[in-house]
């Protein structure tokens, strides 16, 4: 049995990779399209294949080539921010790298199962009488991300629908861990710390919006559940995932500090601080529990503290060049 990861390279992409080859006797082969630090460690025991996803004769010449029995669609923009500033380089990006492998699919494997990944960010404007969302929550987004999202969580419906391909769709919420890309919260707060620990910044830290609470899973434990929805996942059905607890930026960032050897000014950067509508936001992931059995494994602090000392060695790393 054949695995074939879309984003091999990316942030989840790479932890999946490594799951896969780690718990399962899946052959594991992936989409490179630039970088490939994050999988380096994997050398040798991985498949790749060069392409473009934006280029349809060029997918289908890399899944005839991979052949996989399983598909995990991870590529893709995952800024929110960015899509905002340029909408339709996320739409199209998102959007048509989707559908040409899901055409791919159609005309070439059509047994293959293929999991669509979206986001939390197509529920978007959440109320609060609405905690926590469940899959049957109203769809609201307010970025051109989220509805980027909603357009691939859509098509994979389509597909299953017209052309009876096995495709798993799952909505994630905020994932956390080492390799994160230092846009997103959790990992620049750690970059930053590590940065100041060993000397590099003097002991100041600009942050954002510390009031927002978000439901976050560590990443480790976002790509187990990933496997087990296509392994025992039903096809056309949609799954949150997330562990299902909001926690605070401000809590965030307090866990961060109580493991740093330094004393630390905080101060908000007004250039940090994004609009949200949604202060408080967290999942129901019942109906993902209820077919895999899967559950949160990794504790709030410790994908933390591992995102910390992933820094720590990236810093020292920099330091010994």
């Amino acid at each position: 049995m054949r695995a074939f990861i879309t984003g091999i390279t990316g942030f989840a992409g790479s932890h999946l990779a490594e799951f896969l080859l780690a718990h399962t006797k899946l052959e594991v082969s992936g989409l490179v399209h630039d970088r490939t630090d994050n999988i380096a460690h994997l050398d040798g025991r991985l498949a790749l294949f060069q392409g473009n996803l934006l280029d349809d004769a060029a997918v289908r010449k890399v899944l005839s080539d991979a052949r996989p029995d399983y598909i995990f669609h991870l590529a893709g923009q995952a800024f929110v921010p960015s899509s905002l500033v340029c909408p339709w380089d996320t739409f199209e990006i998102n959007v048509h790298s989707q559908l040409n492998v899901l055409e791919a699919v159609a005309h070439l494997f059509p047994q293959t199962k293929v999991l669509v990944v979206g986001s939390a960010e197509e529920y978007g404007l959440v109320r609060p009488q609405e905690l926590p969302v469940t899959e049957d929550n109203p769809l609201r987004p307010d970025s051109p991300y989220g509805v980027s999202k909603v357009a691939q969580d859509m098509l994979g419906l389509q597909y299953f629908l017209r052309h009876k391909i096995a495709v798993i769709r799952v909505r994630p919420f905020n994932h956390i861990g080492p390799r994160q890309s230092e846009r997103f919260v959790a990992s620049t707060l750690a970059r930053q710390l590590a940065e100041i620990e060993a000397g590099l910044k003097l002991p100041v830290l600009q942050v954002g919006n510390l009031d927002t609470q978000r439901d976050f899973t560590d990443v480790r434990d976002t790509v187990r559940a990933y496997y087990l929805l296509l392994e025992r996942g039903t096809p056309g059905e949609v799954y949150n995932l997330g562990s299902g607890h909001a926690h605070g930026i401000r809590e965030l960032l307090d866990i961060l500090l109580s493991h740093i050897r330094v004393k630390v000014d905080v101060r908000v950067d007004e250039t940090r601080l994004r609009p949200s509508d949604v202060p408080v936001s967290y999942c129901d992931y019942s109906r993902l529990h209820a077919v895999t059995g899967w559950r949160p494994a990794i504790s709030f602090e410790q994908g933390l503290l591992d995102t910390l000392d992933y820094w720590r060695a990236r810093v020292s790393q920099h330091l010994k060049i």
